[in-house]
């Protein structure tokens, strides 16, 4: 029996290059992370979906790692990748950005899910038992301060990806999160607003805490004293998202504008807008950070600081490669890699509307 044609769809590979994984999900018509579940064997996989990806693999000739499917594996190179993010779009794209580049990079990726607590611990335990030669820890495993010590211990070259402010002793990647939240608060206060709305990130992890320096640091110069009832606590998740805009909506003088410190939660601020009936941008002015797909699928689409997640995510990688095969001798001032953010601006920014005064006769 024939396996299912794949659904026709465009394919936008690189010149000259590989298939990578998006080309196989485009081709399929499916998510990357669909396709890298069927890759690993993962059982939660429709048969029809599984024959769909497996029949655009056949169709492009993608080989996922051409290393572990060799019988001579003895020097393959095995990554870990441990994740535990409540943002399903920015775990998309990193989870994108790293198979695409191991496969480029001709290593093997092993994908594990760790939650924060007693499992990150067994999860750990597991990879290092299983010779795993490196470890890439995006948020908030970035700074599981049990998860880097098992690792520093069992001397795992370790990269950690989007850490406000990294530990010395691993490698990492990183934007500089105070003046990205810096420059987006200085863009809404040059359309006019002056009383700004900031809904926090989780306060376990430092990029919140740099975000939050950055939008206080604008205001300060633009002599604009620091209200707390205008911050709002949030932990990256839609829900906590929607609990911080009721707040900020619900003060008798709302905020103008609302920058949020990811796109969950800005899509969240959207929503409560929209059910107490206020237009964005017209009624209110509401801002995002990291650029995940979430921003362009939502009405209005969002303004937003990109973090080129699946680019920190291929860099890690990169990074992480380069120490393992320079024998863990990487040059030190190499071992911390900046990547550059840009403001996107979108639909869901504009300046303050002005309303009529009234006056008593």
């Amino acid at each position: 029996m024939q396996p299912p044609s794949p659904p026709a769809g465009k394919i936008s590979r690189r010149a000259g290059g590989a298939p990578t994984i998006s080309d196989v999900a485009r081709l399929a018509g499916v998510s990357p992370m669909t396709v890298s579940r069927v890759i690993n064997g993962e059982s939660n996989v429709r048969p029809t979906t599984r024959d769909q990806v497996n029949a655009a693999i056949t169709t492009l000739n993608y080989a996922p790692n051409s290393a572990a499917r060799s019988l001579a594996g003895a020097g393959q190179i095995r990554i870990g990748l441990l994740y535990s993010n409540p943002s399903a779009g920015f775990l998309s794209e990193f989870l994108l950005g790293s198979l695409d580049q191991a496969a480029r990079s001709d290593v093997q990726i092993v994908v594990e899910k760790c939650e924060l607590g007693e499992h990150e611990i067994e999860v750990t335990k597991h990879l290092i038992a299983g010779r795993i030669d490196g470890i890439v820890l995006p948020p908030p495993l970035c700074e599981a301060r049990a998860v880097l010590d098992l690792l520093a211990e069992a001397k795992i070259p370790t990269v950690s990806v989007a850490s406000g402010v990294p530990s010395d002793d691993v490698l990492a990647v990183r934007i500089d999160d105070r003046e990205a939240a810096l420059t987006m608060t200085r863009h809404i206060m040059a359309l006019g607003h002056r009383r700004i709305g900031f809904i926090t990130g989780n306060p376990n992890l430092s990029a919140s805490e740099r975000r939050l320096e950055g939008y206080a640091a604008a205001l300060e110069e633009a002599g604009i004293e620091l209200d707390q009832s205008l911050i709002a606590h949030g932990l990256y998740t839609y829900r906590s998202g929607l609990d911080a805009a009721e707040e900020l909506l619900g003060l008798a003088e709302p905020p103008s504008a609302i920058f949020s410190s990811n796109d969950d939660m800005a899509a969240a601020t959207v929503a409560v807008a929209h059910r107490r009936g206020l237009d964005v941008p017209g009624d209110l002015t509401v801002c995002g950070f990291d650029d995940t797909t979430l921003s362009t699928t939502i009405w209005p689409e969002l303004t937003t600081v990109h973090q080129p997640i699946a680019d920190m995510s291929r860099a890690a990688l990169e990074l992480l490669l380069s120490e393992i095969r320079g024998a863990r001798g990487l040059d030190p001032s190499l071992r911390h890699r900046w990547l550059d953010y840009t403001l996107i601006r979108r639909q869901s920014d504009a300046a303050p509307r002005q309303r009529p005064r009234h006056h008593r006769a």
